[in-house]
This record gives C-alpha cells, sequence and structure tokens, in this order.
C-alpha cells in the first residue's frame, strides 16, 4: 500500500497554539529540551469494559511526512512569529522516538497509548494529529467491535459512508471498522486505498425508476445472476416484495445455472418481516438465499433482534456506526510526563482538583499479563521504564487508588506493548496488512474474559502502576506545591525515573 499521505501535506493541521508555545521555546532557548509525552484516554466509550487501538498506519505515514512548505513559512510570518523560528521550522527534521500499541488491541484507561521522546517543539508539534488521527480509528474501531460482537458470529457490513462526518471520516471511518471486526464497507475508495472489501447491492432508486417491481428485479438480476441480492422493501415486503424476488430467482437466477445471494431488508420491524421471508424463502427451495438487514442498526438493536428470533444473516450498519452517535467522541489527552536533565527523565505531573485528571509522571512501559493456563489477559500494569517484569516469579499488583485491594499472580507471561514507531526520527516500523491487523484484533478481544465484554456493567479490568512508579507519584503529590521536581531534586529523584535506552 502506498503512503496516501505523501502527496497531502498535513504538516499544518495543528491548534496554532502548538506553533504559539513552539515559537515560546524557541524564544527561551529551550528547542533542545528533550521531553516525553504520553497519550492516554480516560473512559471507555458507551461505558464498554475495552477499547480497541487504531489509527497507527496514519499516524507513522504523517510523520514520515513532516515538512513546512514556503506557503506555510509565509502564513506563519504573518501570523506575527519570530523570523529565527521560522528558519527552524523552514528545515524541520523530525527526530523523535515514538512508541505506541499496535492496532487491533485492546486498550484501557489510563495507559499509555502512544509515547513521544524528543525535543519540546517536535513533540508539541505533531500533538493535534496523534490525538485527531488516534482518537478517531480507535472510537470508529471499538463502536464495530461492539456491533460485531452483537451480532454473534454474523456478517457486518460498515454502510455508513453518507453520513459520515466529512471525507475523511467515511475513508478512515472504513478502515477502522474493518480493523475492529466488520467484514466489508460500502465505501469503494475504501477498498482502493486500505484493501476494505467494497459490496453493495441497489438502492430504492432502483426498483422505483422501472414500470414495476418485478421488472426492476428482474434487469438486476441477468446483470448479476451470480451476485444477486435484492431490495425487497421498496411496496410491501411480504406482499410484493419477496414474492417478486422468488419469481425472479426461479425465472433469471436458477436457468442460469445460478443461485441467489440474497434479500435485504431496509425499514419496518425486521424481527418479524425476516421471519416471515425465512419461511417464504425455504418453501421456494431458496433456503440458501441469506437475509440482509440494515436501516439505522446498532449493537443494543442487534442483539434483541437476535434475542427475538430475528432470521437476519448479515447486517449493514450504517450512521451509529460511521459517527458513534450514541458517543461519538474519543477523550484521548496527549500530556508531558517528564523532562530530560543530563539525559535523565525527571517526571511532571499536572495536578487537579478533578481527581482523573491528575497524570501519571516518568517515562513508562505497559505490560499485559496473561495467564499460562488459560490464556486470558489478567490485568495491564504501567512501569518505569526501565523496568521489567519477571514471569518466573510470583507477582503483585494492587489498585493505584485503593492500595489494600491485591491481587497475586503466578504462573503467567507479561507482554510488553508498546512497539517502536520512530528511532531518532527514522521510522523502524512497518504496519501488517489490514486483513491482519483484523484476525490480530479478533484474537486479542479473545483473550479477554466474557465478563469484560458485557455492553451494561462490564467488569472492570485492571490497569495498575508499578510499586516504583506509584511511590514517585505520591512523592510529587505529597511533596508538592510545585507541580514538578526541580533541577536540584534531581539526586533525591533520580533513581526513581532513570536514563532510558
Amino acid at each position: 500500500m502506498s503512503n496516501i499521505l505523501k502527496d497531502r501535506n498535513l504538516t499544518m493541521l495543528m491548534d496554532f497554539y502548538e506553533l504559539s508555545m513552539a515559537n515560546g521555546y524557541f524564544a527561551n532557548n529551550k528547542q533542545d529540551t528533550i521531553v516525553w509525552f504520553d497519550m492516554f484516554f480516560r473512559r471507555i466509550p458507551d461505558g464498554g469494559g475495552f477499547a480497541i487501538m487504531a489509527g497507527i498506519r496514519q499516524l507513522v505515514d504523517y510523520l514520515e511526512n513532516l515538512k513546512f512548505t514556503d506557503e506555510d513559512i509565509d502564513l506563519l510570518r504573518r501570523k506575527g512569529l519570530r523570523e529565527d523560528f521560522l528558519g527552524y521550522l523552514k528545515n524541520f527534521r523530525f527526530t523523535c522516538d515514538v512508541w505506541a500499541i499496535p492496532e487491533g488491541t485492546p486498550i484501557f484507561p489510563g495507559e499509555p497509548i502512544v509515547t513521544v521522546r524528543g525535543p519540546v517543539i517536535e513533540a508539541q508539534l505533531i500533538e493535534t494529529m496523534v490525538l485527531l488521527t488516534v482518537n478517531h480509528q480507535s472510537l470508529i474501531a471499538t463502536k464495530a467491535n461492539r456491533i460485531k460482537r452483537a451480532a454473534e458470529g454474523r456478517t457486518v457490513m460498515e454502510f455508513g459512508s453518507r453520513r459520515a462526518q466529512g471525507y475523511d471520516g467515511a475513508v478512515y471511518g472504513a478502515r477502522a471498522a474493518y480493523i475492529g471486526g466488520c467484514d466489508a464497507t460500502a465505501c469503494t475508495i475504501g477498498e482502493r486505498d486500505y484493501f476494505v472489501p467494497a459490496v453493495g447491492t441497489m438502492a430504492h432508486s432502483w426498483v422505483q425508476l422501472f414500470d414495476d417491481e418485478y421488472e426492476a428485479f428482474s434487469a438486476y438480476a441477468r446483470e448479476y445472476p451470480d451476485n444477486c441480492t435484492l431490495l425487497v422493501d421498496t411496496y410491501n415486503v411480504l406482499k410484493s416484495g419477496v414474492p417478486n424476488a422468488i419469481k425472479v430467482f426461479k425465472n433469471e437466477i436458477v436457468p442460469r445455472g445460478c443461485r441467489p445471494k440474497g434479500i435485504r431488508i431496509d425499514s419496518g420491524d425486521i424481527t418479524y418481516l425476516s421471519k416471515m421471508a425465512r419461511k417464504m424463502l425455504d418453501e421456494a427451495g431458496f433456503s440458501d438465499c441469506k437475509i440482509v438487514a440494515s436501516n439505522s442498526l446498532d449493537e443494543y438493536l442487534i442483539r434483541d433482534m437476535i434475542a427475538q428470533g430475528a432470521a437476519v444473516d448479515s447486517f449493514g450498519v450504517g450512521e451509529r456506526l460511521i459517527t458513534s452517535s450514541s458517543e461519538p467522541v474519543f477523550g484521548g489527552v496527549y500530556k508531558i510526563v517528564a523532562v530530560e536533565e543530563n539525559g535523565i527523565p525527571m517526571p511532571r505531573i499536572k495536578l487537579s482538583e478533578n481527581v482523573s485528571k491528575i497524570t501519571t509522571p516518568c517515562a513508562k512501559k505497559v505490560f499485559r499479563l496473561f495467564d499460562n493456563k488459560t490464556g486470558k489477559a489478567l490485568a495491564d500494569v504501567v512501569t518505569k521504564v526501565d523496568e521489567t517484569i519477571d514471569s518466573t516469579k510470583p507477582y503483585e499488583i494492587f489498585d493505584p487508588d485503593y492500595t489494600w485491594k491485591r491481587k497475586r499472580f503466578e504462573n503467567f507471561t507479561a507482554k510488553p506493548l508498546l512497539v517502536k514507531l520512530f528511532e531518532k526520527g527514522k521510522k523502524v516500523y512497518f504496519s501488517p496488512d489490514i486483513k491482519e491487523i483484523r484476525r490480530y484484533c479478533e484474537a486479542q478481544v479473545a483473550t479477554l474474559w466474557d465478563e469484560l465484554k458485557r455492553f451494561e456493567n462490564p467488569h472492570k479490568y485492571y490497569v495498575d502502576l508499578s510499586v516504583n512508579l506509584w511511590q514517585t507519584k505520591q512523592k510529587l503529590l505529597e511533596g508538592s506545591s510545585h507541580n514538578h521536581f526541580r533541577a536540584d531534586e534531581q539526586s533525591d529523584y533520580s533513581q526513581d525515573c532513570p536514563k532510558s535506552d
């Protein structure tokens, strides 16, 4: 797959305050200060038990192509930025280290899902696009995974292009939906650019254009005899739509040595209509003809339809998937967590009266603990960057807020989740094929306990801090009338956040 963003310069897609701060860093001679930023999120959309990571391929493409054009520089000059800073931007080169959790991985609040280390100006300028890219695709992938699980193994197709939030919302939404579990998309460009299978049947306008429904179905069947799915709800599903479809299957499809692909119901009481249509199709000898349902579906409607015995084989899900309309924001944030002094990352913390907005300091790693017997994910542990978890020894985790809540694990494997994308600005990660990402997502979701997959009141997954990381955070919280360590405190805490590799 080619780098689609190469010919599309998105460097200036950033909040202007990123440039204001970068200009200020330059004025204060801080442009070479090495910092660590984490992207994380605080709450799972729709009250779910987990989210799905997505958008890394586009983030990598963006970071590979950072450059400021002469036109960009002229605009920023008119905005009053310093001439020496503009000279820096004209010769801009990305040199940061970047890590991320791979696409398709279940992710949880509070843990770093993207980490950036490098000169403060570079790390600051990319904030908007890091958040925009990962927030959007993770939101849609998460929603798609919920819908696919509700379908209980039935096919789910993403049908939302026309109701997406703009062009990119449609295209990248189709990609993210496929990662999350959808089997196909109606968005044709999604197959051209991202190899997401594109599918489609007919619209009501096709049926209305012909003199009658039977003629419309016949014309379509003659053109697509080996891939014929007929939309049966333009007039009356049971009185005309299904009977006419059956006639066409007998008169046009079977004589050509083919079998009908399906019928689609897009309105009405789909549960009732599908059961009646199934009976009619079976009695006519078309038990292999599938029934497709569409029309403003979501995971709750699909779950209820299946529980009520709907005879639906696949679902086309549009606006409520592509916009995640039930909760259209994935609240990822990007916060500074360390500033290097003499090569040592000194912790930074953001305090707040809103406890949920207090950040976790330090350069960090994330480990996922898996039970060796069941293969199930047990917990995630966030550690300092130099820490490891020895799987050969028992390991105890504890709730960072209610520290008396503890759990001890034995016979487990600790897997680091963050993988390196860039080394000093050079790409060192190559994204897997999208089908491989989708299979990986399915396999990783399978490692989660069913209690975590409930739509209502899911079990809370453990995301805990290592002892060393928790202690450093407590020192900052307990001692601080300031919100970070001063340079002269370095000797007291240098062992808490040692130099990274």
